[in-house]
């Protein structure tokens, strides 16, 4: 590989933030190895993964005056083989390092390879490159709603925070279609009450209609107590939100809204 243009030390941060993120980068062991492989010395294994994989291929880079040990980290670690078994964590971080190459001209392929690109000269432009769930949600004809409360989550991959809005637009919704301003448990079964209902999804009527009623207000009691409130409360590092997870709570989230579309206000 001739010798490639050296890249700002921003560009180098942010790839090596995404590789070395605290919930999906990679281990501090495979990092160290990952080094070994393309003959970086690791200067400071005692840091923290992501200023450590920054020192140790900022001070080769500086050595040799060429880029050329970053995309060789890439391609290593992002070796579709490595990920026969988890494909959601080579979907995350490919995402992010795309975002991450953006300005810089390269980007990561589907197989894994660092490839040239256009080079993104805007932020909006270099996000948008990482909005694969946002189409894959569109595609899935997820409720607009959802995607309302959670636009610029998406666009950064951070699912954890996603889903954290999506529920709150949930319980804004409802304040906005009852008039009332609790929240949580005490705001849904308030709404959907069967005796003094605020909103009916249904007429009402029949005990299945009935059952449909309370069974909406015990889900979304669920989804706060199961859902937002560890999100809101924990820190993402400790409480994980993957994509597959994330993709299912916003397929109960539409299904939500559907249902408050055709809600009607006692």
């Amino acid at each position: 590989m001739a010798n490639l243009p050296c890249f700002a030390s921003a560009e180098l941060e942010a790839a090596c933030k995404v590789l070395g993120d605290t919930a999906n980068g990679l281990t501090g062991s495979e990092i160290g190895q990952l080094l070994l492989e393309i003959g970086v010395a690791d200067t400071a294994p005692s840091m923290t993964k992501w200023k450590r994989l920054y020192n140790a291929l900022a001070e080769k880079q500086n050595q040799v005056q060429a880029g050329n040990f970053l995309i060789q980290f890439i391609n290593k670690a992002m070796a579709p083989a490595k990920y026969v078994s988890a494909p959601e964590l080579f979907h995350w971080r490919r995402d992010g390092l795309n975002v991450a190459l953006a300005f810089t001209g390269y980007r990561v392929r589907d197989d894994g390879k660092v490839a040239h690109s256009t080079r993104e000269s805007t932020v909006d432009g270099a996000r948008a490159r990482a909005g694969r769930l946002r189409s894959l949600l569109e595609n899935r004809g997820i409720h607009t709603e959802v995607l309302k409360y959670c636009k610029a989550e998406l666009l950064e991959e951070n699912y954890f925070h996603a889903v954290l809005e999506a529920v709150k637009g949930v319980a804004e919704r409802l304040r906005l279609m009852s008039g009332l301003g609790s929240d949580g448990a005490e705001l849904v079964n308030a709404v959907f009450s069967v005796k003094t209902p605020i909103l009916a999804i249904n007429s009402l009527k029949t005990d299945t209609e009935l059952s449909e009623q309370k069974g909406i207000a015990n889900m979304l009691v669920g989804i706060f107590g199961a859902i937002r409130n560890p999100v809101a409360h924990a820190p993402k590092t400790t409480w994980a939100m993957p994509e597959q997870d994330a993709i299912d709570v916003f397929g109960i989230l539409s299904y939500v809204h559907r249902k408050l579309d055709g809600a009607t206000k006692i």
